[in-house]
């Protein structure tokens, strides 16, 4: 099928670059043209495990390319996807500005030699379907202004004023990716939904979607993830698909600060969290994941998606007390790993704190709402020198922060040297296997913090240093 990924970020390039695998004829288009040109070269602006692989391979069998002309790549498309970011403003609503341009400029390229379909991917609030359906409509009209007074209805079905307009139907699909394994999650998916009501759009969405949902393509090279049975493909309202998004990522944000709150309590009475946890976890009814304890969670999704949720709570006046509280809960957690290192230093000025990991999570140079960047801030304002090592965020630190006051280092052993404590912030594997003797030996004052309790304690304390946890 012929489909168009409008924006080439994080979700477009990996939507693209996967339905380009399964066969599709994909162009990719974005407004930056230094990243078109890297693209078209195969080279991926951001680390995702797989993805420059799939990328080049895409490129090479020609199924995958890469534009900033947008009227040609719509007028060649079925299928569009609108796959802009919606970062959140001060108030937490989302910032809807790449969408507008994009929907009206969608408008202005379509042609009428066929029915389109217009696929939200971009995470929204509730009602951007319709919203986006006048948009691309307020783009027809400005290229015909003979349009302007017709209605909704005859704008989409394609009849307007005798005229014979573009034809086009609104669809969500939003998208349940995770940072460091959107591949897996793109191609062996727990669920695809699909909002809308219009028979032969989503007929032709699951032509698209079929190799994923009847899982009968080929992996990727170097891919062994299997996935048993059909991938369920879930039609709804419009305005359910795009509940669906918010509601997920503020489902799983709350099993988190759960977590967490359960682990000060923890502390407090003698217990462990990774016991209770466990414990609970195995109900069926719970389940095990997203309940580790920690310095809470960050990158780009869970806290914008549970204030744009908020935000669309209170234009309903519906009260979101439980959503205000996963928020609270994260915030308050993010300090728990400097009241540690306060109750065991004792002063903080002049010390030197060497953390281990940036990124908001493993697998990813993701920087975007991460808790190290908090906890740096912090440790510099309380008089601290800081020293960091990540395994591949050192970079994209240094570019975003070029005027951040830390050093950074190329292992972790010349993280710890001179330190007078190391934090586990991110829990890559090249972390819990580290060489703890050579830690003990270059570290000043021997402590070790653990913020997501995944360091081997035993081999940590048999090197002559102290461990601490969270919620044990």
């Amino acid at each position: 099928m012929d489909v168009c990924v409008i924006g080439a970020g994080y979700v477009g390039l990996v939507t693209g670059a996967c339905l380009a695998y399964l066969g599709n004829s994909v162009i990719a288009v974005d407004i930056d043209p230094a990243r078109i040109d890297q693209l078209n070269k195969g080279h991926v602006p951001f680390f995702e495990p797989g993805l420059s692989e799939l990328v080049q391979h895409g490129v090479k069998e020609g199924h995958l390319s890469f534009s900033s002309d947008l009227p040609a790549a719509v007028k060649k498309s079925l299928i569009i996807f609108i796959a802009v970011g919606t970062p959140s403003l001060p108030n937490g609503e989302p910032d809807l500005a790449q969408v507008i341009s994009v929907a009206k400029a969608i408008g202005a390229a379509l042609d009428s030699d066929r029915k389109r379909i217009i696929v939200n991917k971009s995470t929204v609030p509730v009602g951007s379907g319709n919203w986006v359906e006048m948009l691309v409509a307020q783009g027809m009209q400005a290229r015909q202004p003979v349009a302007a007074s017709a209605k909704t209805s005859e704008k989409t079905s394609g009849k307007l004023s005798g005229n014979q307009l573009p034809a086009f139907t609104v669809v969500s699909n939003p998208e349940f990716l995770r940072e460091g394994s959107a591949i897996i999650d793109s191609l062996y998916p727990d669920r695809i939904v699909v909002g809308c009501s219009d028979q032969s759009a989503i007929a032709e969405m699951r032509m698209l979607y079929k190799p994923i949902i009847e899982q009968n393509f080929e992996p990727p090279a170097g891919e062994s993830y299997k996935r048993n049975g059909n991938v369920p493909f879930i039609v709804t309202e419009l305005a359910s698909a795009e509940l669906i998004k918010y509601a997920a990522n503020a489902f799983l944000a709350l099993k988190v600060s759960f977590a967490n709150e359960m682990a000060g309590l923890c502390e407090r009475a003698g217990a462990d969290i990774r016991e209770v946890m466990n414990g609970i976890g195995l109900d069926k009814r719970i389940g095990q994941l997203f309940l580790n304890a920690g310095i809470g969670w960050g990158g780009s999704c869970f806290g914008k998606d549970v204030h744009a949720l908020i935000e669309s709570a209170r234009e309903y006046s519906y009260p979101t007390p439980i959503l205000e509280a996963t928020l609270s809960v994260n915030e308050r957690q993010r300090k728990v790993l400097i009241a540690k290192l306060q109750g065991e230093l004792k002063i903080i000025k002049g010390r030197t704190i060497g953390l281990m990991g940036l990124s908001f999570k493993p697998n990813t140079d993701d920087l975007r709402d991460a808790p190290s960047l908090t906890i740096i801030n912090q440790l510099l304002k309380m008089g601290a020198s800081v020293k960091v090592y990540d395994p591949v965020s050192n970079a994209a630190c240094l570019r975003q922060n070029p005027d951040l006051p830390i050093t950074y280092c190329d292992d972790v052993v010349s993280l710890a040297k001179d330190c007078d404590a190391l934090l586990l912030i991110t829990e890559w594997d090249e972390f819990k296997h580290a060489d703890w003797q050579s830690i003990a030996k270059s570290m000043k004052f021997p402590l070790i913090l653990d913020g997501r309790n995944i360091l081997p304690e035993d081999k940590i304390k048999q090197a002559g240093l102290t461990y601490r946890g969270i919620g044990r």
